[in-house]
């Protein structure tokens, strides 16, 4: 019998589609209350960006992560269930054989760390595609010498500073090379490896709670909640680091504040205090439930329909 299996890359891709597209809108909060300046709490940084861009402000840098997050979600479920299969094989000779808790915790950290591969320039992209705001970057442009001058006032043509998503991956690597699409990756992995324990550990136990008997398929709606509830847990808890890994990856080289992990933690300590490190949170827990209750949804329903035939 083989181990690996198409049909979780496949599921995995409409899953991540559906989470997409239900939870960009949120992403995009999250990440100019993270990465940006001059929002006083989440309720502000909304309505902000919908006096400033309207709707179209919350969807920025959406087709990017339609058509990458989806593969990256693909390969992540994909990776995640063949990694059980094959741990289960190797371990008890069946590779039908459900995992233990042990086994699920080092398939969620394999597959945080691989991710990492694959997400930390689609994160990259995504997020510097997110911090351009319209119709500039910053409010106002500085003159050495002379404080603030609005840029109206000097009568230029405000552009953003990337045209798409090609634009912003030919930028990066010309100024900063193929390490530019990795800015933020070490903090995407202090993120990711106990993010996904925290995320693939707690689906697999709210599904058996409520699903007890464990006859066929949980149900649909047992799905939606356990998905939605993991979602919720893991991004709370992920949220301290994705600050850091947001601040990193929203830092271009033109304008660069910090060096790496340790001083962008510091730095961001020294000058915002403690609380910046959960900047965030609060969209994270309302976003992550949407988001994972329809990613899960999409990727066991389509897994379902792909194996019954």
């Amino acid at each position: 019998m083989t181990v690996f299996h198409l049909d979780d890359f496949l599921a995995g891709w409409i899953g991540g589609a559906s989470s997409v597209i239900v939870g960009h809108p949120l992403d995009t909060v999250k990440t100019r209350l993270q990465a940006g300046r001059g929002y006083r709490n989440t309720l502000h940084c909304v309505v902000t960006i919908y006096k400033k861009e309207n709707v179209t402000g919350f969807f920025k840098g959406l087709f990017f992560p339609l058509a990458s997050i989806t593969l990256y979600n693909s390969m992540v479920f994909g990776f995640f269930s063949n990694t059980q299969r094959l741990i289960s094989r190797y371990r008890y000779g069946d590779s039908r054989q459900p995992c233990s808790m042990l086994d699920l915790t080092v398939a969620s950290m394999l597959t945080g760390l691989v991710s990492v591969g694959v997400g930390a320039p689609v994160d990259l992209v995504k997020i510097r595609l997110q911090m351009q705001t319209q119709p500039v970057l910053a409010e106002n442009f500085n003159l050495a010498g002379n404080g603030s001058v609005p840029l109206r006032s000097m009568g230029i043509q405000s552009q953003s500073l990337y045209r798409g998503p090609l634009h912003c991956i030919s930028t990066v690597l010309q100024n900063e090379g193929i390490q530019g699409l990795y800015r933020g990756a070490g903090a995407m992995i202090l993120r990711d490896v106990p993010g996904y324990t925290l995320y693939f550990i707690p689906y697999t136990l709210f599904c058996k709670w409520l699903n007890p008997d464990g006859n066929g398929p949980p149900h649909p709606c047992c799905i939606w909640l356990a998905g939605g509830l993991a979602g919720s847990i893991s991004w709370v808890t992920a949220t301290p680091t994705d600050v850091v890994k947001s601040r990193l990856q929203a830092d271009a080289m033109q304008h660069r504040k910090y060096k790496g992990i340790l001083h962008c933690i510091m730095q961001s300590y020294k000058t915002e205090g403690i609380h910046v490190f959960f900047r965030g949170a609060t969209v994270n827990a309302i976003r992550g439930f949407p988001m994972c209750a329809t990613m899960f949804l999409g990727y066991e329903l389509s897994l379902q329909f792909f194996r019954s035939f």
